[in-house]
């Protein structure tokens, strides 16, 4: 494979469970079909609806030690109980193919991956209000009253840490929220730095008139 001329832009996107975060990258990478999303890997089970290799890589809890010790991730976190991991290769090849990626990963995974790829851009989604995301979580319906007490105790601890990212986006109202969202990506890609190593032989052609 031809080598890309330019890096591709990781995209890093976090929230609190229950603000929207998914729903605004389905949108997003519908919207953007140039932006691939990184399938991170998770001991938790499937969820209704849920793909292996779509939406997670599922395994269990040894395979997931055993790549941890191996040093495969670039990130990993416990959430509820459940480890989740994201590819170090996978995502190096594919940003030195010049491919777009997002991490929809947590606030930990994210102070994570910035360690590594000092160049990423990080973006915060926010639930309109703490009622919101309680309303939110119970009408999900998947969880029990007490792991919602606990996802809504973990949400105030998430959001202390929104001050760490690049970008903040509110999401009280869907369609604004995805365009708020569009525009941070596509603003991220037409960065000057990156316009200028993706168009040198542009300027190149002007340098030399």
């Amino acid at each position: 494979m031809t080598p890309s001329p330019h890096q591709g832009v990781l995209y890093i996107v976090s929230a609190p469970s229950g603000a929207g975060k998914t729903s605004l990258v389905k949108a997003l990478l519908k919207a953007d079909p140039a932006i691939r999303l990184s399938v991170s890997f998770t001991t938790r089970a499937p969820r209704p609806g849920e793909t292996d290799g779509r939406d997670y890589h599922f395994v269990n809890r040894e395979r997931f030690e055993l790549m941890l010790a191996e040093g495969e991730f670039l990130e990993h976190a416990e959430v509820y109980g459940n480890f989740y991991g994201t590819s170090k290769g996978s995502i190096g090849r594919d940003l030195n193919a010049g491919h777009d990626i997002l991490l929809e990963i947590d606030w930990q995974g994210a102070e994570q991956v910035r360690r590594h790829f000092a160049e990423s851009s990080s973006i915060y989604i926010l639930p309109p209000s703490f009622s919101a995301l309680r309303t939110r979580l119970a009408g999900r319906g998947q969880d029990s009253d007490a792991v919602i007490e606990r996802r809504l105790a973990a949400a105030a601890h998430d959001v202390a840490h929104a001050d760490a990212f690049d970008y903040i986006i509110v999401n009280d109202d869907f369609d604004h929220a995805l365009q708020d969202l569009v525009a941070i990506t596509r603003s991220i890609r037409l960065a000057a730095a990156r316009q200028l190593k993706r168009h040198a032989a542009l300027f190149d052609e002007f340098r030399h008139v």
